[in-house]
């Protein structure tokens, strides 16, 4: 269940039957095809991905017209450029390394950022004259319950579709904040040992989340091409419910 102090989070993604995500190079099908109805149908006021991901929309940016100017250190607050978009792209950048130059939306979503406290200060400064909005959720790494608590006070975000890679899925399922799995299962086998999965997260055998998380499935659609749409509803198992 969503705490009210941050949005419902869904994790809205796309896998093979063997949950493998590298969509592309499944020559078979078309992966893509109802990832983004299906997102639209979801009804998010908010999309989350991570760098990879995001530094497409990067690298198709405007440049600034002029470079920032450097004005002194810049205080590890967070910049809310935009409260009233229709809509909010947000980026998991902890190290700052996307330039999104003058670009501050995505198809009219207002970019928001999500950085730690070790970028340097010319990013901040850039981010400022581009007109994205950024937050600080960590010091050096993402502290993603922080992140998503911020989201709904700064911005007022109440649904936020998660659709990231499996190191964010992962590490968000075992912070115990993603409430729903939106999943796309593809007609495809991957196969290669070592393609990232729909969660994935660096622990040890007792930390796996099978005896952790439940999943409820609350519905099943058959699409076109062969794909099936699961929604699962995620919850924690009570400690005295281990085996």
């Amino acid at each position: 269940m969503a705490s009210s102090e941050r949005p419902t989070v869904i994790c809205h993604m796309t896998s093979s039957v063997d949950g493998r995500i590298k969509v592309r190079r499944w020559k078979t099908l078309d992966a893509d095809s109802h990832f983004e109805r299906v997102h639209g149908e979801l009804k998010g006021d908010a999309w989350m991905c991570g760098r990879v991901t995001m530094q497409g929309y990067a690298d198709s940016a405007d440049p600034l017209p002029a470079p920032p100017e450097d004005d002194g250190p810049v205080s590890r607050d967070d910049h809310v450029a935009r409260r009233d978009a229709p809509g909010y792209a947000v980026a998991l950048d902890a190290r700052g390394r996307l330039d999104w130059g003058a670009r501050n939306e995505i198809e009219g979503d207002h970019v928001v950022v999500v950085l730690t406290e070790s970028v340097p200060d010319g990013h901040l400064r850039a981010l400022r004259a581009g007109g994205q909005s950024y937050l600080f959720a960590g010091e050096r790494t993402v502290n993603f319950a922080l992140a998503v608590t911020k989201l709904k006070a700064l911005f007022g975000i109440e649904r936020l579709l998660v659709e990231g890679g499996g190191h964010i899925n992962g590490s968000m399922l075992k912070a115990g904040i993603i409430d729903e799995l939106s999943l796309l299962l593809a007609p495809a086998v991957d196969g290669l040992s070592g393609t990232p999965a729909v969660f994935d997260f660096t622990g040890t055998e007792e930390e796996s989340m099978g005896g952790r998380r439940k999943l409820d499935l609350t519905a099943c659609e058959r699409l076109s091409g062969g794909v099936v749409w699961l929604r699962y509803r995620i919850t924690p198992v009570d400690p005295l419910d281990r085996p």
